[in-house]
């Protein structure tokens, strides 16, 4: 049991924090298309929960075979971009769980799944994007029509643009 426990530890390619818990990858691997019922209509979550599978334990890969053959074009779509997102996510730290994954996009043939996966890999976007810090504040733009806390006042069509540097 300590073998297999120390086997998946092994093929993790994320840091603790940002793995899938291991009853959420077990109850994955049980019934795949339990992640398509509970995630419907949703295919931006489908596909950052199931690189989060992947990426967590690369040996879910043939259950994601089975969620593939009973998912519609439009979530295969987003099971390719999960597949990308995934291999992303391994490329530095297991270079062979990259791999793999890449190898089993390759395999599988299905123009979805393809399709999916190159779209994700031209935006290149290794990882899901991260939260914006609502505290942050936007530079201004030269143009803009409103100003003030609420943006709620006309601006001043007169002041000068500030020139870049």
């Amino acid at each position: 049991m300590i073998a297999a426990s120390l086997g998946t530890c092994q093929a993790q390619c994320v840091e603790f924090s940002d793995r899938a818990s291991q009853i959420d990858i077990d109850a994955f691997v049980k019934s795949p298309s339990s992640l398509l019922e509970r995630l419907r209509n949703d295919k931006e979550k489908l596909k950052y929960r199931l690189s989060t599978y992947v990426a967590t334990n690369p040996s879910v890969l043939p259950s994601v075979q089975t969620l593939i053959t009973e998912s519609s074009s439009d979530d295969r779509s987003a099971i390719g971009g999960a597949l990308r997102l995934a291999e992303a996510r391994c490329t530095t730290t297991k270079p062979d769980a990259a791999r793999k994954i890449r190898d089993f996009t390759k395999r599988i043939g299905d123009l979805s799944v393809q399709a999916g996966y190159s779209a994700v890999g031209e935006d290149d976007s290794g990882a899901p994007p991260q939260p914006r810090d609502k505290t942050s504040t936007q530079p201004s733009r030269a143009g803009a029509l409103l100003e003030g806390e609420w943006k709620t006042q006309l601006s001043d069509p007169f002041k000068p643009v500030p020139i870049p540097q």
